[in-house]
């Protein structure tokens, strides 16, 4: 699993008709899906709302037709889906890998669940853009996504399995179901048309993070995340958390209450097992409400207490401080550039002595 990324269930289908005007949603509902669909239902019952939206509850056989598109099988939820060659207008659902992915990879995103972005710079880029803003990504409105007309909709299968069989009513769906974060962005940039491009920026930052490992000092390196209901620490393990796996791969070596072979993904350690956290640097970052005042108040708590500035890396100074966005909100290639350009800026640069 994914942390903060795994949906607790989804609500039924939002009121038919609400802020949509019933010219778009006829378009919306309309809208041809490279073989998949025909719009032959909502031209049926075009200018009647309620019998139209009923077309999002048949089966997706009965609009018939072959793909003349490209057909995605690989890493995704469910049989292989018919996508456009190069599509127009796509909406993501989760504010995560699909948002970020898509945007670096030049994918026309016209709808994402901006409102629970996690990654500030990512938010401020969509909303100039002109992405709207489809709610929040574990129940995100369905008529806005009607009434962005996609050619496209991109999840994640963990998070929208629960909705797929809505959304493919609406337009060719893809519920990438990767276990990391480089094999989600080559299923997202197979199913966009962006392959080559996908291709060649993770080249760019594996080339970088080698170039990292060979320079890696052998220090053990301690990362945390403080939150007004205790700690959280990121394992480096099989299953471990995109920017975890970026540290591992830029040679970064974590301490053993660290460090795992099973699929853990993480620890709550509390006051006490923090002394478990003997890293000769620690980095950390705090999380509280997105809140920039709240959030300094904690640090501040956290790093007054006699426990924390027992640490080793504590007393020698070795603190610091992580910027939220690419920690909390990973979501490309641009956000394990920023991990890498962290582990430049307090390890290799530092190289602390024990």
């Amino acid at each position: 699993m994914r942390p903060s990324m795994i949906s607790h269930g989804w609500g039924g289908m939002v009121e038919a008709g609400r802020n949509v005007s019933q010219a778009r949603t006829v378009r919306g509902v309309a809208q041809l899906s490279r073989g998949r669909r025909t719009g032959a239902c909502a031209a049926r019952w075009a200018g009647r709302l309620v019998p139209l939206l009923l077309c999002l509850w048949l089966p997706p056989g009965a609009f018939g037709g072959g793909c003349d598109g490209r057909v995605v099988a690989e890493h995704i939820l469910g049989a292989s889906v018919c996508v456009p060659e190069q599509p127009q207008r796509v909406v993501v659902l989760d504010p995560y890998f699909s948002l970020g992915m898509a945007r670096e990879l030049g994918v026309a995103v016209v709808g994402a669940p901006l409102s629970t972005a996690a990654d500030a710079a990512v938010v401020e880029g969509a909303r100039q853009a002109g992405v709207v803003d489809i709610g929040d990504f574990r129940q995100p409105s369905l008529e806005k996504i009607i009434a962005l007309e996609p050619d496209l909709i991109i999840g994640i299968g963990q998070m929208h399995g629960e909705l797929r069989e809505r959304v493919t009513r609406i337009a060719p769906t893809v519920l990438i179901t990767a276990d990391d974060w480089k094999a989600h962005y080559l299923a997202l940039g197979a199913a966009t048309g962006q392959m080559e491009a996908a291709l060649q920026n993770l080249h760019a930052y594996e080339a970088r993070a080698a170039a990292l490992r060979a320079r890696a000092p052998e220090q053990k390196v301690s990362v945390i995340r403080i939150a007004p209901y205790g700690f959280q620490v990121y394992l480096d393990g099989p299953k471990a958390y995109a920017p975890y796996a970026v540290l591992r791969e830029a040679g970064v070596k974590r301490t053993a209450y660290e460090t795992t072979s099973d699929d853990t993904v993480f620890r709550r350690p509390d006051w006490e097992a923090l002394a478990a956290l003997d890293g000769d640097v620690i980095l950390y970052v705090v999380v509280n409400a997105y809140d920039p005042a709240k959030d300094d108040a904690l640090a501040a708590e956290t790093l007054n207490n006699p426990l924390w500035q027992m640490l080793p890396a504590a007393r020698a100074g070795h603190v610091h401080r992580l910027e939220r966005g690419a920690w909390m909100g990973f979501n490309s290639v641009a956000s394990a550039h920023r991990i890498l350009d962290d582990v430049e800026r307090y390890i290799l640069a530092e190289r602390p002595v024990p």
